[in-house]
């Protein structure tokens, strides 16, 4: 290489990018990654990470190490702070909070979809809460938690424009316990349901009968491990002609991305389906984002004197 064309790579600047361009970058980039690392470099990178824009769709993911919960729910309420209302999508996994679902609702009434995965700290009170500020709710994934019915009777009271719900719990046989109370839930309150999954749940036959009935415009429906529903005969019949996508109770798992139950034992009289067992687990891990520390929270604690003291 000339010494020319050196001395011009040598001149060439990152801050010197278009703003435009700077921010596709940015958008390339997740939370994290822009909260722990790139806000850090300069000020004009500091402020490029303050564009509401970028902020539309938050995705706070965690492999479950509760040691990080403390950082990443201090970085998602920044994160939903620079979104200034504009945000849309939101992913929150094992550190969600009642008072982190006040904050999310705080700033926008134009929430798309919400994920909650793994989030016990969550409460029945907190979501039923919260329910009235999602009129535009499209997408609600809650998986993994301690709720129950009662807030999904608030989703469904209001938000008319759910379109996908995922209600998932852990799937196990024993103890044999039958439950329909959800089932009952979505099908008296979420009549424009198109997608649904209710992976472990313990409805029966009769609350998925209600759901039929009360979600006519269901196109797919995932019913893995839902030990206790026996789709033989007319109700397995009504199910492949109403659902364009169903998935049964011991179809393969090895795209959920939680742990399910491995069963190779037979089915006793507690579970008189006829359903099959069969090995239907993998063991594959899904790949997360990976979080790194470094991250500098002052303009945090500025705006925030009395949020966790110790960033």
């Amino acid at each position: 290489m000339s010494s020319s064309k050196e001395a011009a790579a040598e001149e060439r600047n990152w801050l010197d990018l278009p703003r435009d361009v700077l921010c596709t970058i940015f958008q390339k980039l997740g939370a994290t990654e822009i909260l722990t690392r790139a806000q850090g470099v300069c000020s004009v990178w500091r402020a490029i990470a303050k564009e509401p824009l970028l902020w539309r769709t938050i995705d706070m993911r965690n492999l479950g190490d509760i040691g990080l919960d403390f950082h990443l729910l201090a970085m998602c309420h920044r994160a939903i702070d620079y979104s200034s209302g504009h945000l849309l999508h939101i992913n929150v996994e094992y550190f969600g909070t009642d008072d982190l679902l006040h904050h999310i609702t705080h700033s926008t009434s134009n929430l798309r979809s919400l994920r909650l995965a793994c989030c016990y700290q969550i409460s029945d009170e907190g979501l039923c809460e919260i329910a009235e500020k999602l009129p535009q709710l499209e997408e609600l994934d809650i998986s993994i938690s301690n709720l129950t019915k009662d807030p999904l009777e608030a989703i469904g009271q209001c938000c008319p424009h759910l379109k996908t719900l995922k209600f998932n719990m852990e799937g196990y046989r024993r103890p044999h316990i039958e439950c329909d109370e959800e089932a009952f839930a979505i099908a008296e309150t979420m009549p424009g349901l198109h997608h649904l999954q209710l992976f472990g749940n313990k409805l029966t036959n009769e609350g998925l009968l209600a759901i039929l009935d009360g979600c006519p415009l269901l196109e797919s429906l995932d019913l893995r491990q839902c030990f206790n529903v026996n789709l033989a005969g007319s109700l397995g019949k009504r199910c492949a002609e109403q659902i364009k996508e169903l998935r049964l109770p011991c179809d393969p798992t090895d795209d959920y991305p939680f742990e399910a139950e491995i069963d190779y034992g037979s089915l006793d009289e507690d579970y008189p389906s006829g359903i099959s067992d069969i090995d239907f687990l993998s063991d594959d891990d899904y790949d997360y984002y990976e979080f790194s520390g470094g991250s500098d929270f002052s303009e945090y604690d500025d705006d925030h004197p009395d949020y966790y003291d110790h960033f």
